[in-house]
């Protein structure tokens, strides 16, 4: 049975989801560096070993990809009624990610807002942790994001 549909008026402060998990690998991670971050630690093993790093490293903005892909694709299955994001705040990189990595996302509410000029929507402010394999933190976020309220019931007649 598909969930229905999940408005502005079914989320609560406090609320925490676990939106999945996204297997980290070395071809993904060269492939998105090359195109969007050709920094050598991301491309090269004999680069990143002369780096803090030690090993070839994800982008910071290839593990928020990664993070948007495994949220969006439990928005859409969870049929939320969302209407995407005004923006991030708050982004902290913590750890590299590393090829073989296992990344966690989990997302919890802090608080929402109804509003004042669109009365078909609301918003809700949102803390997003990244982990690993081991449960340690690698990015965390807070985001504001956009949803629709539930549409007025049609009048019986």
């Amino acid at each position: 049975m598909a969930p229905s549909m999940r408005y502005f008026e079914d989320l609560q402060v406090g609320d925490e989801t676990e939106f999945g998990s996204y297997a980290v690998t070395r071809e993904e991670v060269i492939e998105f560096a090359g195109k969007y971050d050709p920094q050598p630690f991301h491309l090269s093993d004999e680069a990143a070993a002369k780096t803090h790093f030690g090993r070839i490293a994800a982008s910071g903005w290839h593990t928020a990809a990664m993070t948007m892909a495994v949220i969006a694709r439990y928005v859409v299955d969870d049929q939320q009624a969302g209407l995407g994001s005004p923006g991030i705040d708050e982004l902290r990189w913590l750890k590299p990610v590393y090829p073989g990595d296992a990344l966690h996302v989990r997302g919890r509410i802090l608080g929402k807002t109804p509003s004042r000029s669109r009365p078909d929507m609301g918003s809700f402010r949102t803390e997003t942790t990244v982990t690993n394999q081991d449960g340690v933190p690698v990015m965390r976020f807070t985001s504001i994001v956009l949803i629709r309220t539930r549409p007025a019931e049609p009048a019986a007649t």
